[in-house]
């Protein structure tokens, strides 16, 4: 998921940038206000208020004339009227600093939900396709050679968070911050057994690579 940092504390946005990385998203910093403008649109906005040559509000007041990308506001101000304004300009979150970085990505992924869950975007465009895997989110539906797999709720959350990134090893603690909750604080074995079910119900163990010591990641099976 591509994440603009807007945030001219270089401190801070260095932070954000490895904690981003970290959690598989993929950060562009910029520090200005206009910069924040010029840059290509991303998934998601971390907007701080307080930049350099123009204040936060209207640069998400300008965002959102433009773009329904959500914008997660970042500042100091915790005064109730400063989290009303910012909400009511368009931000989709409003996040007071000091703030926890798990609370953080638990946000971005909370308003990327509700905004995909809310657009009027196409059967199509929502689809995953991996050769002849096929990953329907509006439709929560998987199929297989134009076959259906049934997979539970969580199992076809696991299949579509790695199919979003294929060829790229996503880490146990990823996938766990990603597909269950970033307080989860069971065991990582639970990820193991969810991508041993699968491999079964996908009927092939190579769509899903166990990367010794890493975790998983998601290959493409010639069908034939």
């Amino acid at each position: 998921m591509r994440v603009l940092v807007v945030e001219d504390d270089d401190a801070i946005a260095s932070g954000l940038v490895d904690g981003l990385t970290n959690h598989g998203f993929t950060p562009t910093r910029v520090r200005t206000g206009r910069e924040a403008l010029a840059a290509a649109e991303p998934e998601v906005v971390l907007l701080d208020l307080g930049l350099p040559d123009m204040d936060g509000r209207d640069v998400c007041r300008q965002l959102r004339a433009r773009s329904a990308v959500p914008i997660i506001m970042l500042t100091a101000r915790s005064d109730e009227i400063d989290r009303v304004l910012g909400l009511e300009l368009g931000a989709d979150d409003y996040v007071t600093k000091p703030f926890s970085f798990r609370e953080l990505v638990a946000r971005i992924r909370a308003v990327t939900r509700r905004t995909n869950t809310s657009s009027d975007v196409s059967d199509e465009s929502r689809a995953i396709v991996r050769g002849v895997l096929v990953i329907d989110r509006r439709a929560h539906r998987v199929t297989l050679s134009g076959e259906e797999v049934r997979l539970t709720p969580k199992e076809f959350d696991l299949l579509a968070f790695l199919a979003e990134e294929p060829d790229v090893v996503r880490t146990r603690g990823q996938i766990l911050d990603n597909v269950w909750d970033v307080n989860w604080y069971g065991p990582t074995k639970t990820v193991d057994a969810h991508v041993a079910t699968l491999r079964q119900k996908l009927g092939d163990a190579r769509w899903i690579e166990a990367v010794r010591g890493v975790g998983f990641r998601l290959n493409e099976v010639d069908a034939s």
